[in-house]
C-alpha cells in the first residue's frame, strides 16, 4: 500500500521553526520527486517547495525562500521541511506529495502534478 504520512505540525509563536517529516512507504522513494503543499483556510492548495528524486534540485515559493528548506533522506524513506522565522501567515494545513519524475522540479511543484499525496498536518502560527 502505497503511502505517505506526514508529522511535526502544531502550534508555534511568530519567527519559531517546526520540523516536518514524511514518512513513506510502500514504493521506493529514490525514483519520486516529493512535494510540500500547504492549504490555508478559504484558499487553493499551493506549492512550497520540492525536491528532485535524487535530492540534487530544489524549489521553493517566494514566500518561503530563504526561510525553509526540503531535504530527503531515501534511506530512511523520509523527507524533511524545516521551517524557521515561521509567520502567521505560514499557517495552514500542510501535504507531502510524490510522483515520479515528468519534467523540472519547478514545473512539477504544483499540485495537479501530483498523485500520491498524504493526510496533511496542521501549522499554526500565532502568538
Amino acid at each position: 500500500q502505497l503511502q505517505l504520512v506526514e508529522s511535526g505540525g502544531g502550534l508555534v509563536q511568530p519567527g519559531g521553526s517546526l520540523r516536518l517529516s514524511c514518512a513513506t512507504s510502500g514504493f521506493t522513494l529514490d525514483y519520486y520527486v516529493i512535494g510540500w503543499f500547504r492549504q490555508a483556510p478559504g484558499k487553493e492548495r499551493e506549492g512550497v517547495s520540492c525536491i528532485s528524486s535524487s535530492g540534487g534540485r530544489t524549489n521553493y515559493a517566494d514566500s518561503v525562500k530563504g526561510r525553509f528548506t526540503i531535504s530527503r533522506d531515501n534511506a530512511k524513506n523520509t523527507v524533511y521541511l524545516q521551517m524557521n522565522s515561521l509567520k502567521p501567515e505560514d499557517t495552514a494545513v500542510y501535504y507531502c506529495a510524490a510522483r515520479r519524475p515528468l519534467s523540472t522540479v519547478q514545473a512539477m511543484c504544483v499540485p495537479s502534478r501530483m498523485d500520491l499525496w498524504g493526510k496533511g498536518t496542521l501549522v499554526t502560527v500565532s502568538s
